[in-house]
């Protein structure tokens, strides 16, 4: 009797499987599509406009349309697109909505998208902007619509921050706006920056975001040190609502043995090394221009308290290139704009927009820094 049991609720287990396993068979209906209907964007109210370099977040243009139409309730993804021509041959998504048949883009969006597009600051062109619908998380099924066209007028959007020294280590001591000498930022990350020179002796420096300000302010409160001067650790801040931090390279309070260091601040991590450098054997150009087809030759000037730092203020220049040239006919340049390193026989440093700037060049390491002053 108790076999006949345990056989049968095995059978019944079995059965019990099948059932389960049969009704979870999928029979809905499969989700098909017809041909779609594209969206169809409508007209601006305008044929020009000039974006403001200073009201960057204010709304500049809003774009309607019609929904797209895949014959089935679907939630629709919508990119809008820009380009510099109207075949979109190489466009740029500038924002992605769902669901919406309308956006605002800001000043700053459409800076942006006309920048990536390949548009030039300063100048009119006509930028081009379509909607491309799609569906679900694979964007299939895309579907564009007609394009329209406008006129702008681009500002040029400098991305990158700049530092300088401060400090009675430093050239300007403790004048906050005196020619303080500019960090030199990396070329490949924006983040991370040199200043590689002399530091007078028994001092002590900090950085600045801009000169004539004493905040945002840089220093370090945690830091170690050795012997001989050179130092670690981490950078505090006061970016104007706390208090300053203590100064490089701060371990007890002693100044910097006089000498030639290399100091490396990460902006990201915020850390920092002050290492030696050896200068000996190294000497100087008796001059240095800056020349190239982006101004008339300029003399760039020695800084009187570290004579391998040279500089120019407050500079015109036009889009093109530059390279430093020394009395011996040696020809300093890179491929990277605004900041790198340059090399004997380089290529000219490209000038992509106009402006004035202040251009630092250090000949012992060959790294330069061009800043715009109005961007």
């Amino acid at each position: 009797m108790m076999k006949n049991i345990k056989r049968f609720s095995a059978i019944s287990f079995i059965g019990l499987f099948m059932l389960i396993f049969n009704s979870c068979d999928d029979n809905s209906e499969l989700f098909t599509i017809t041909n779609p209907t594209p969206p169809v964007l409508a007209e601006l109210g305008f044929t020009d406009i000039e974006l403001d370099a200073v009201n960057t977040n204010n709304p500049a243009i809003n774009l309607n349309w019609m929904e797209a139409d895949y014959g089935q309730q679907a939630s629709i993804n919508y990119a809008i697109e820009f380009a510099s021509d109207e075949a979109f041959t190489t466009p740029v998504v500038s924002a992605t909505v769902t669901g919406i048949t309308a956006i605002t883009l800001s000043v700053s969006e459409i800076n942006t998208a006309a920048g990536n597009a390949g548009l030039n600051p300063f100048e009119w062109a006509s930028l081009y902007v379509r909607i491309v619908s799609s569906l679900g998380s694979q964007n299939s099924e895309q579907s564009v619509s007609n394009a329209i066209q406008f006129n702008v007028y681009p500002y040029f959007n400098y991305t990158f921050n700049d530092y300088y020294l401060v400090g009675d280590a430093t050239a300007p001591g403790w004048n906050n706006n005196d020619n303080n000498p500019a960090l030199f930022r990396d070329e490949n990350d924006s983040n991370l920056f040199y200043y590689t020179g002399k530091f007078g002796g028994n001092g002590h420096f900090k950085v600045l975001s801009t000169k004539g300000l004493w905040q945002p302010q840089y220093g370090t409160d945690n830091a170690s040190r050795n012997s001989d001067g050179t130092s670690s650790g981490e950078v505090g801040v006061n970016l104007g609502s706390g208090s300053d931090p203590e100064r490089f390279p701060y371990a007890g309070g002693d100044g910097i043995p006089e000498g030639f260091y290399t100091f490396k601040i990460n902006f990201a991590s915020n850390t920092f090394t002050f290492e030696k450098f050896d200068a000996s054997g190294s000497t100087s150009p008796n001059s240095l221009t800056l020349q190239g087809s982006s101004t008339s030759n300029i003399t760039m000037n020695q800084l009187s308290f570290d004579g391998h730092l040279w500089f120019a203020n407050s500079v015109r220049l036009t889009p093109g290139e530059v390279s430093f040239v020394t009395d011996g006919g040696a020809n300093w340049g890179s491929e990277s704009s605004f900041s790198g390193v340059a090399t004997n026989g380089g290529s000219a440093i490209p000038v992509i927009v106009e402006d004035d700037y202040d251009v630092w060049f250090n000949d012992l390491t060959g790294r330069y820094i061009l800043i715009p002053l109005n961007l």
